[in-house]
C-alpha cells in the first residue's frame, strides 16, 4: 500500500475512519524551519484547534528537524513527512494522494506557495471537501508565473485563500485576479515562544544595564532590509554614542550585514548572537523593537512586541499599523533618516515609550492563538457543510 511508504517517523495515530463527528484536517507544509513566522503559525494553529472538533495531522513536503517538530511530537496532534528530497520528486505527492483518499481528510490545509500550488492541486483531485491555501506574506511584485498560479491556479482551485492582511488582499485581487469572493481574511496568531531561562541577555550579549537597547528578532534575509536598520542605528549613535543594537536570528544576509555594520563604524555596538533562544528576556530588556522590511503580511514579531511590553518603531507594511494601532511608530520603508528619527524619539523619552507599549498591550487578545484557531475552525466547518449540502443537492 502506497501510505505504508510513508516515513517511519510518523507521529501519532492514523487518521483513518471517521471518529465521532470530528473532521479530519491535514495542514500541508514545505518543512519547518527555525524562525520561520509562517511554519510557527501553521503549528500553532494546527496544535491548537479544538481536539473534540478536529483531528490534525501536519505533513511536511520535505525532511525537517528542530524546535518545532519537537513540539509537535510532544504533542497530540499526528506529524508524517512526504520525503520530498528535490524539486523533481514527484512520486512523494502520490504518497499524498493516497493520504488524501484513503484516510479521508475532510480539509486541507496548505501555508505558503509551494504547498498551495501542490495542495490545490491534489486536494481537488482527491476530493478533499475543504482546500485552503494560505499566503503569509510575499512582495506580489515580480515573479509573473508566481503570480499566474497563484490567481490562475489556486486561486480557482481552492475553496477558500487566506491572506493575513488588507494589503495583501487587495493585491492578490488587482494583481493576481484571484477571485475576490474566494479571499478569507484572516491575521496571523500571537503565538507565545516555549519558556526559556535564558538569563540576564544584556550580560551575556556585552551589554551595559543602562545603555539605550534596540532590538530585533527576524531571520536575516533581504525582504527585512536589516542594512536600513544599520543606517539608521548609525545615525542615532552620533547623537546617543552608548545606544546598542542587537540582530537577533540567522539567515543568508548576515555576512553582508556584519561588514556593513563595520564599514559604517559601528560593529562595536551592533550584535549578532544568531538564533537567540530566550526571546522573551531579551524584549523584556530592551528599550525599543524595530523592524525595516521591505514587506510583511501579518508579521509575528510585532505581536511579540505587544506581548512583552515593548514599544515598536517599524516601516508602514502589511497590517502591523492596523494590528497594533497606536501601539506602533510607523515609518515609510528604506527611509533610515525616519527610521532613526523614530527610534531616537523613542529612545529619548521613557514615558511615552511606556504609553506605546500600554496602547499595544490592550489589543493582543484579539490575536491570541486560541482565539484564531476558533476562527479557522469555524472556516473549516463552514466550508464542508456547505461543499456536503451542494454535493447532495447535485444527486
Amino acid at each position: 500500500m502506497i501510505v505504508a511508504s510513508m516515513r517511519a517517523t510518523d507521529h501519532g495515530p492514523p487518521a483513518s475512519g471517521h471518529q465521532g463527528t470530528r473532521l479530519r484536517v491535514l495542514t500541508l507544509v514545505d518543512k519547518l524551519k527555525v524562525g520561520g513566522g509562517a511554519e510557527r503559525a501553521a503549528v500553532a494553529l494546527a496544535t491548537h484547534l479544538p481536539r473534540d472538533r478536529f483531528d490534525v495531522t501536519v505533513a511536511t513536503t520535505r525532511p525537517s528537524g528542530g524546535p518545532l517538530l519537537a513540539s509537535l511530537r510532544g504533542s497530540h496532534v499526528r506529524y508524517m513527512t512526504l520525503d520530498r528530497r528535490h524539486r523533481f520528486d514527484m512520486l512523494a505527492f502520490r504518497r499524498l494522494f493516497a493520504v488524501l483518499r484513503e484516510e479521508r481528510i475532510d480539509v486541507l490545509h496548505a501555508h505558503m506557495f509551494g504547498s498551495n500550488v501542490w495542495g490545490s492541486i491534489f486536494g481537488r483531485v482527491a476530493g478533499v471537501p475543504a482546500v485552503i491555501a494560505h499566503e503569509h506574506t510575499w512582495s506580489y511584485e515580480g515573479q509573473p508565473v508566481r503570480r499566474f498560479l497563484d490567481g490562475r491556479v489556486i486561486g480557482r482551485l481552492v475553496d477558500a485563500f487566506v491572506c493575513v492582511s488588507e494589503r495583501d488582499r487587495d493585491r492578490m485581487i488587482e494583481l493576481e485576479g484571484v477571485p475576490p469572493g474566494k479571499i478569507v481574511l484572516l491575521p496571523n496568531p500571537y503565538v507565545p515562544r516555549p519558556s526559556a531561562n535564558g538569563g540576564d541577555a544584556r550580560a551575556q550579549l556585552g551589554i551595559e544595564p543602562h545603555a539605550p537597547l534596540i532590538t530585533t528578532v527576524t531571520v536575516l534575509r533581504p525582504q527585512k532590509a536589516l542594512e536600513v536598520l544599520i543606517d539608521a542605528f548609525a545615525q542615532v549613535s552620533r547623537s546617543l554614542p552608548d545606544t546598542r543594537l542587537v540582530i537577533a536570528g540567522n539567515g543568508p544576509r548576515r555576512e553582508a550585514l556584519e561588514q556593513h555594520a563595520r564599514d559604517l563604524g559601528v560593529s562595536d555596538r551592533v550584535r549578532f548572537p544568531g538564533w537567540w533562544d530566550d526571546v522573551s528576556g531579551l524584549l523584556r530588556t530592551a528599550d525599543v523593537a524595530a523592524m525595516s522590511s521591505d514587506y510583511e503580511g501579518s508579521p509575528l514579531f510585532g505581536l511579540e512586541c505587544m506581548a512583552h511590553g515593548i514599544p515598536l518603531v517599524s516601516t508602514d507594511v502589511g497590517n502591523i499599523g492596523t494590528v497594533l494601532g497606536e501601539g506602533v511608530t510607523l515609518v515609510p520603508p528604506r527611509d533610515a533618516a525616519a527610521l532613526a528619527a523614530a527610534l531616537e524619539s523613542l529612545l529619548r523619552d521613557p514615558a511615552r515609550r511606556a504609553a506605546q507599549a500600554a496602547a499595544a498591550a490592550t489589543r493582543l487578545s484579539r490575536y491570541h492563538i486560541d482565539n484564531v484557531a476558533l476562527e479557522f475552525g469555524a472556516l473549516y466547518e463552514r466550508i464542508v457543510a456547505e461543499n456536503r449540502q451542494r454535493r447532495r443537492t447535485e444527486r
